[in-house]
């Protein structure tokens, strides 16, 4: 995702925020005044934003003062200028009790503020570092709207303040938010990175009057939805202006791919990306001790498989332990000149290309805009929506929130940077839930009778959709088979490095949706009365890896050989290596009869071995013997009851 969410609480938290995050990730020297130190480390100073600063006597794009930011987020929630409304008090004759009651905005809170941290694509940021200083301000100023648009959606759409007793009473701050924003221009590693700080008071004004907490579950859990909004945006504004397109690009095989400019090489991501390179070789060794790990019997600790909930807690760990110091910050305009020259010198990309890389986006633009057509079909969206959403969340259950958020990476998908029309991602929401969704709510509370907290699960079952079985492979002698998910992992040989042991994994669950969306497409397009819904599929984006489109060439020197009349039908390679050539990982590429046959066989395959290693794990006949394990690393490997905060994107 490009927007992250952090909890702001009163006290050391937010003394951390004071001291580094509002001087640009620097440290704050003491005694220094806010806005001296903001200018020793070349960062803008911060500028307060959102529908709520009228109420408190502020205007957007006001700076922000240290006052400011302590009363409201480091004094457990008082008004901004809270210090002079206690001086008025006091100076009329008010006792200090009262005059200090009169600065507070309602109760006292440990919890005064979220931090949602917006950067957008990498290759966004990259023409913002190394293009010229318009290409700078125009992706700049993108970025700047995204966060307001993004911030009166949360306004609109998702804040809500509990009251009452036990908060059943909600309603949305019909004054809206206040919100404070900080610049920063760079990561730890000292590569270009630009991104937002925007500091989220809880406080928000009732109708009548009186001010309430924010409740800040909804804020996790809608951080998803709100992350594929800003892509949208800032990826519709920059392409429109600029004159780009944006392409699908595959960063880990079996997941999500994302979009980002075209024309922009593989290998300045590659050069941004040293704090990735360094996470993933952290990665691959926690995953090995993880497998491999035993307790004093000998008995191993943990499922010696790798669950996509281990690979992400792993992953945290990682993160953690490669995180480097913070960098004393620079000005901008010195960092742009060494981003170049570090670029031009070590990132293996020709030096005309980068001085040149504005150019070169917009003619793979040209080609992109020439080649694929941007059509957006609700019903076909609606399917692909639902399918998706119904793989990835656990247990095939989930809420509206998981269907927006879906259908805005679907558009950003199929529009390629183009804008699209207002509330079509609503539209596509609405009909998915109205066509292929099952209403599954059973609501106890104020809360379930919601909207956004209705439990869906879709009409159809995957297990219905049948295929021809695929015959058993002939094994191979000189292969390996992998580690039996039952069995203790295979001890590594000592001569081999972290990323030539296979470690055992679970199937990526995006890489099985993608198969259910194909599958479950096609099933409808012969049981229901075909219409334009299901005949308009030219303009599909058919992420799924090559493999499962078509089998490999038989041999490269004949390659150019016409296909068997009445034969089935097979992938153009010539296209598909265009495609390639053109720097373009995924394009648009229609199913045939053939290629859809054998992604159906690929999606029973691994839904089969889903089901022998739930039966192996499940059967008291096949269990091994009972041993201790921890429950947090358990419970992605056995039977949960519904619960609709749970699955990949719950909490979000």
């Amino acid at each position: 995702m490009t927007v992250d969410i952090k909890v702001i609480r009163a006290g050391q938290m937010y003394r951390y925020y004071l001291r580094q995050t509002v001087v640009g990730d620097g440290r704050r020297p003491a005694r220094t005044p806010l806005r001296a130190a903001q200018e020793q480390a070349g960062v803008p100073a911060g500028r307060w934003m959102g529908r709520g600063l009228a109420a408190l006597g502020l205007a957007p794009g006001e700076e922000v003062t240290e006052a400011q930011l302590r009363n409201l987020f480091g004094e457990r929630g008082r008004h901004p200028y809270a210090d002079r409304i206690e001086a008025d008090r006091l100076a009329a004759g008010e006792s200090p009790a009262k005059a200090y009651r009169a600065g507070a905005l309602g109760r006292r809170v440990t919890v005064t503020g979220v931090d949602f941290v917006f950067r957008p694509q990498p290759t966004i940021y990259l023409l913002w570092a190394l293009g010229d200083e318009e290409t700078r301000r125009v992706i700049e100023a993108a970025h700047e709207r995204a966060i307001v648009r993004v911030l009166e959606w949360i306004e609109d759409e998702v804040a809500v303040i509990r009251y009452g007793k036990d908060g059943i009473y909600r309603v949305r701050p019909p004054g809206g938010l206040v919100a404070a924003r900080f610049r920063h221009y760079e990561a730890r590693s000292g590569r270009p990175l630009l991104h937002d700080h925007l500091m989220l008071s809880v406080k928000g004004q009732r109708l009548d009057g009186k001010w309430g907490s924010i409740h800040t579950l909804a804020l996790h859990e809608n951080t998803v939805a709100a992350s594929a909004l800003y892509n949208e945006l800032v990826a519709a504004e920059v392409c429109e202006t600029l004159g780009l397109a944006t392409e699908p690009r595959t960063v880990t095989p079996g997941r999500r791919p994302v979009m980002e400019i075209a024309g922009v090489p593989h290998e300045l991501i590659r050069w941004t990306s040293k704090r990735s390179d360094q996470i993933a070789a952290c990665l691959t060794e926690l995953e090995h001790e993880y497998v491999t790990a035993v307790d004093d019997n000998g008995e191993p600790k943990f499922v010696p498989v790798v669950s996509e909930r281990a690979r992400a807690k792993l992953n945290a760990i990682a993160a953690r332990k490669t995180r480097p110091p913070k960098q004393k910050t620079r000005p901008l305009a010195q960092l742009r000149a060494w981003w170049k020259a570090s670029a031009i010198l070590t990132s293996g990309v020709a030096a005309d290309v980068i001085n040149s890389l504005l150019e070169y986006a917009r003619a793979a633009a040209a080609a992109i805009r020439a080649r694929v057509v941007a059509v957006v079909d609700v019903a076909l969206a609606a399917v692909d929506v639902a399918a998706t959403v119904f793989v990835m969340n656990d247990g095939g259950r989930f809420h509206r929130r998981h269907l927006l958020a879906e259908a805005r990476r679907h558009l950003a998908l199929v529009l390629r940077g183009r804008r699209r029309e207002p509330g079509l991602d609503e539209e596509i929401v609405a009909a998915a839930i109205s066509t292929y969704c099952l209403d599954i709510s059973e609501p106890k509370t104020v809360r379930g009778l919601e909207a956004g907290y209705r439990l869906y699960t879709a009409r159809w079952a995957l297990s219905d959709l049948t295929a021809r079985r695929r015959p058993p492979a002939v094994p191979d002698p000189d292969r390996q088979p992998p580690a039996d998910p039952g069995e203790p992992a295979a001890p590594r040989s000592s001569d081999q490095d972290a990323g030539e042991w296979e470690i055992p994994r679970i199937p990526l669950q995006y890489e099985r949706a993608v198969l259910a969306g194909a599958v479950v497409r096609e099933k409808l397009r012969t049981t229901v009365v075909r219409g334009r819904g299901y005949d308009v599929v030219a303009h599909q984006q058919a992420a799924m890896p090559e493999q499962l489109l078509a089998p490999a060439a038989a041999d490269p020197e004949r390659d150019d050989q016409e296909p068997k009349a009445g034969g089935q039908e097979a992938v153009d390679f010539t296209e598909l290596r265009a495609l390639k050539a053109s720097r373009t990982d995924v394009e648009a590429l229609d199913f045939t009869a053939e290629q859809l046959r054998r992604a159906m066989e690929v999606f029973t395959k691994a839904g089969d071995a889903a089901a022998a290693r739930t039966k192996k794990y499940t059967d008291p006949q096949d269990a091994p013997a009972p041993h201790l394990v921890r429950e947090d690393d358990q419970r992605a490997h056995r039977p949960q009851q519904p619960d609709p905060h749970r699955g990949p994107e719950a909490g979000r």
